[in-house]
């Protein structure tokens, strides 16, 4: 060790960059290397330098391995947040949610994002998926179809229907962004089907996703928001939910990607959503389930 350290202070007395010198000691002294024989500094450091960087992406491979990243519909964080620690006590495989719009998720995904599934809130962008090849065929799963509820702000009488929204004095109205929000489109369609649309479009804001929707009424910016029931139904505050022959239903399918390096783990979480344990979750969510495989 004191040979070490006094090569150390040598080294440094002679100008060398501390930084480099310690990487040669920690990584010399970890891997139990000798003493290098002459050779010029700059070969050294190469050397090294390589192997520093080998034991890095060893280690940073081996941790992403024991991950399973999840791009999943906004709608689902309450429920896949209560399912999380069920399946990593399973499967022992850490879960990594990355939650958002389906439409700009599922555009990440199209374009090999390190996702290893998606959970869609729109069946249709996962089918346009496993058609452009996108899809590790035959993962296509309908897990669930949605519902759509109105909220109000705190000090604001909550409409009672859709017709209402128009009737009672409420000013903003949030929806998420029917460009690619299914939840979003799915409030446009109602809001037209009820002749409402034309009336109140000037009075609407939009959000990135239907999360973001729900925090523009919790933080007052809007008086009242059109989300899935999925985010308020056991928040434990009132809603009124939207008739579902108002609009299409909410379909919303999964997929294993094919950029996915653990296929055979993120089927299996597919699995666990629409079986026994996931159903239970996913009904307490309000999520209309589809029959159960045979």
């Amino acid at each position: 060790m004191r040979t070490i350290v006094a090569r150390g202070y040598s080294r440094l007395a002679q100008g060398k960059p501390f930084a480099l010198l310690a990487i040669e000691i920690c990584v010399r002294w970890a891997c139990g290397l000798p003493r290098p024989i002459a050779q010029s500094y700059k070969a050294k450091l190469m050397r090294l330098s390589s192997l520093a960087m080998l034991l890095w992406a060893s280690i940073a491979l081996s941790r992403a391995q024991s991950n399973l990243t999840i791009a999943a519909a906004a709608d689902l964080r309450p429920a896949f947040t209560e399912l999380k620690p069920l399946f990593e006590k399973s499967a022992g495989v850490k879960l990594v949610f990355v939650f958002g719009s389906s439409g700009l998720l599922a555009k990440q995904a199209a374009e090999a994002a390190p996702f290893d599934t998606l959970f869609s809130a729109n069946e249709a962008l996962v089918a346009a998926l496993e058609k452009s090849g996108k899809l590790v065929a035959g993962s296509r799963t309908l897990y669930g179809v949605g519902r759509l509820a109105i909220v109000a702000r705190k000090g604001v009488r909550l409409p009672k229907s859709v017709q209402d929204l128009a009737k009672s004095a409420v000013g903003r109205i949030a929806i998420a962004n029917p460009a690619h929000a299914p939840y979003g489109a799915a409030a446009k369609e109602a809001l037209q089907h009820s002749k409402q649309w034309d009336q109140l479009a000037k009075r609407l804001v939009l959000g990135e996703n239907v999360q973001q929707t729900l925090q523009y009424v919790d933080t007052g910016n809007v008086d009242v928001a059109m989300v899935a029931l999925s985010l308020v139904i056991r928040a434990g505050r009132p809603f009124t939910l939207v008739p579902e022959k108002l609009h299409a239903p909410i379909r919303q399918a999964a997929g294993v990607l094919v950029q996915s390096r653990q296929p055979d783990v993120a089927k299996r979480f597919i699995r666990f959503v629409v079986g026994p344990e996931g159903r239970k979750v996913m009904s307490a969510y309000g999520f209309t389930l589809p029959k159960p495989r045979k």
